[in-house]
């Protein structure tokens, strides 16, 4: 018996995809979860993310695959048991997209992250705050302690050197103990200063006897010389390994022509967890989505910016307007919002530019008029200030728009990159603020969460479209 019928949906400019399925209610179950499985098992051989969807195009479910055929196909096979919670699912799904990407690590992230972004149905258990393993460096401390924590954004760590997400935590706490026997970092919690003369009485725990720390807190070293130690370690972390690991590997061979399998098998296991330290993202790939920077007293960060922009009201509301683009292509905006100096997702919007793809201001205008439209009207949240990622040619091309429109914004403001200037509407010169100024910290945890959603929806555009190119006519 067929589903109830239904028609497909086209896309915003009216066009149906290119390989848009059967209309809902055309096939039985059985013919469309066999239409399934042909799609699924014809898909590339590599890593990545899909996303089921029913007949409306409303995502239901995000999973990752260390393979795609073989992980996709595994739900549209007549034998396929979802479990309780996710079997009705076999029910709704209509068809699917999938995300290639280069390894497990980075489909591990993106499915974290694009649960989060789109909540789905069916991924009710995951939708939590879950967050990946990040290794940081206290490096305000006298003594930097090395760290792994789940929470990055802890004000304990507040000015450390972040790196990750990690793929597998396991891996990171091994590597860390492992590379503490070459760099000799403390992973203890005690507050350590330079000019505390009781040091020299204390007496360190067993890490330093076994050669795994220089004992800071024991006067063991000098400030300067542990902090040497500390830059190399991070030099380490944020380049290759292959010299270390070479050395290893050389040791590891001599230690098994020597008969001594244990020793052999312990490098063996160390150039494993060194190795897996490359499973994890930086901040040049728009990742670390747990460690966006953002504002650790909120109140304190308003009012400084309401000063600096002279408002007579308190800021409670803010919106972030990005664009993003490659070369003209897959061209899109977004807009966050920030409420009392926190991320309020309910209100993230994202925008396929229709017009002047490779023309930023012309985008900045697209995304102004379809979002402040009916805003305008009384129909959606209303900001107290709107901040446009960029210099003063995007503010002056969102001011255009709101020209246009009734209803005027109490405040825009467009800071640019690098020189973090802030332009202000109707004001000449631009405001260069302090880099430790609370107002301006919140100006760059807004406009640093509108690229980052920018970022993550056009990288998403960007893939389904080299994956419709690759695809055999």
């Amino acid at each position: 018996m067929a589903d109830d019928p239904d028609h497909v949906i086209p896309d915003e400019d009216g066009f149906l995809p290119a390989t848009s399925p059967p209309p809902w209610g055309t096939e039985s179950r059985r013919e469309r979860l066999n239409r399934l499985l042909d799609k699924a098992r014809s898909l590339p051989d590599v890593p990545g993310v899909y996303l089921m969807k029913d007949h409306r195009g409303v995502v239901l479910y995000v999973g990752k695959a260390s393979k795609l055929p073989n992980r996709v196909s595994s739900y549209f096979v007549p034998s396929a048991d979802l479990g309780q919670k996710k079997q009705p699912m076999l029910d709704l799904v209509h068809d699917f997209d999938v995300l290639e990407c280069s390894a497990e690590w980075e489909a591990l992230l993106t499915e974290n992250r694009l649960i989060k972004d789109i909540h789905p149905k069916f991924n009710e258990s995951l939708r939590d705050d879950k967050t990946f393993p990040y290794l940081v460096i206290t490096m305000r401390d006298d003594f930097p302690g090395v760290y792994v924590t789940r929470t990055p954004s802890d004000p304990a760590f507040a000015g450390a050197r972040v790196f990750g997400p990690f793929a597998s935590a396991g891996a990171l706490r091994e590597a860390v103990q492992m590379l503490q026997r070459v760099f000799r970092f403390r992973t203890c919690e005690l507050e350590i200063h330079e000019d505390d003369d009781s040091r020299r009485f204390f007496r360190p725990c067993i890490l330093h006897p076994i050669g795994q720390c220089t004992a800071p807190c024991a006067a063991k070293i000098g400030k300067d010389a542990y902090r040497e130690d500390i830059r190399r370690f991070a030099r380490f972390l944020g380049s290759r390994r292959s010299v270390m690991l070479r050395e290893m590997e050389a040791e590891m061979e001599e230690a098994s022509k020597a008969l001594d399998f244990e020793q052999a098998a312990i490098l063996r296991d160390q150039i494993k967890a060194i190795r897996k330290l490359d499973e994890r993202s930086t901040r040049a790939e728009g990742w670390q989505p747990e460690t966006e920077s953002f504002i650790l007293d909120p109140a304190k960060s308003l009012r400084s910016l309401q000063r600096t922009l002279g408002l007579d009201k308190p800021i409670r509301c803010i919106d972030g307007i990005d664009i993003a683009h490659l070369q003209g292509g897959e061209t899109v905006g977004s807009k966050v919002c920030f409420v009392d100096g926190r991320p309020f997702r309910n209100e993230y919007r994202r925008y396929r530019i229709r017009t002047a793809a490779n023309d930023d201001y012309e985008s900045i205008r697209e995304v102004i008029r379809r979002r402040y439209r009916e805003a305008g009207e009384g129909n959606e949240l209303y900001p107290d200030v709107i901040l446009i990622d960029g210099g003063l040619g995007q503010l002056h091309a969102a001011l255009q728009v709101f020209d246009e429109l009734a209803t005027h914004p109490p405040m825009v403001i467009s800071l640019a990159k690098k020189e973090e200037l802030i332009h202000i509407q109707e004001r000449t010169d631009p405001v260069r603020l302090g880099r430790d100024n609370p107002g301006l910290r919140l100006c760059q945890a807004v406009r640093d969460e509108a690229h980052r959603f920018a970022q993550h929806y056009h990288h998403i555009l960007r893939r389904k479209r080299v994956l419709e190119e690759d695809r055999p006519t």
